[in-house]
């Protein structure tokens, strides 16, 4: 069992076009980068977290839900966001399930829609069946420039559900939303680690908002 110590890296394995030292650097690089882009968000995103987590609040008292919408890596961030929401993100609050949809999970759906119509619609036409005005859906693009998130936040907004839009430092959806989270990069891998963050963070800053006064617990 290797914990956090030293590792002499077998002979043949990884070492195709590094060696250890590239290797290591390697690692150490990555995570070194990552962690400067969310030092970056702590900085440029703060305002907009905490107003995606005022809207979020504001739904969720008002009786509304959320739904969430992303392609790809950010098709399981949905999904991921969804979880925390229904479940709980941390043991210390015991609570009711809070209402989420990840609109990526259909698969039924998702293949019949794209097939008989347009992969570009998939997103809109969820968000007209099972959306309502004082939801808020919540769409995660690392480019900004998804057509089906665009599509489904005009959607959104002819149908007065607000729209939080997780995304990086360019595209479409940098104007399109109620409240944008622009992570600084144009590299996908760290946006969407940064994204992930902000999600864990908007599921504590709910649960402590809206459960924390309880059982003594800290609030906000």
């Amino acid at each position: 069992m290797t914990l956090n110590r030293p590792l002499r890296l077998s002979k043949g394995y990884l070492k195709k076009n590094m060696n250890d030292d590239q290797l290591k650097n390697r690692v150490q690089v990555h995570l070194n980068e990552s962690a400067e882009i969310k030092r970056q968000v702590a900085e440029v995103c703060l305002e907009s977290i905490l107003a995606a987590a005022v809207l979020l609040e504001k739904a969720f008292r008002s009786g509304g839900k959320v739904l969430l919408c992303g392609n790809g890596g950010s098709a399981a961030d949905c999904q991921h966001m969804a979880t925390e929401l229904i479940g709980r993100l941390s043991k210390e609050f015991e609570r009711p399930g809070l209402p989420a949809i990840a609109l990526t999970t259909n698969t039924s759906f998702l293949t019949a829609h794209s097939n008989d119509f347009k992969f570009e619609s998939v997103f809109e036409r969820q968000v007209q069946v099972l959306g309502k005005p004082g939801d808020v859906l919540i769409g995660i693009s690392t480019s900004g420039n998804s057509v089906n998130i665009i599509r489904a936040f005009e959607t959104a907004k002819a149908m007065d559900i607000s729209t939080i839009a997780l995304t990086g430092n360019q595209g479409r959806l940098l104007t399109l939303g109620e409240v944008t989270i622009a992570v600084p990069s144009e590299d996908t891998q760290y946006i969407q680690e940064a994204h992930l963050a902000i999600e864990h963070i908007l599921c504590e800053l709910l649960e402590r908002s809206l459960f924390g006064s309880e059982k003594g617990k800290p609030g906000l």
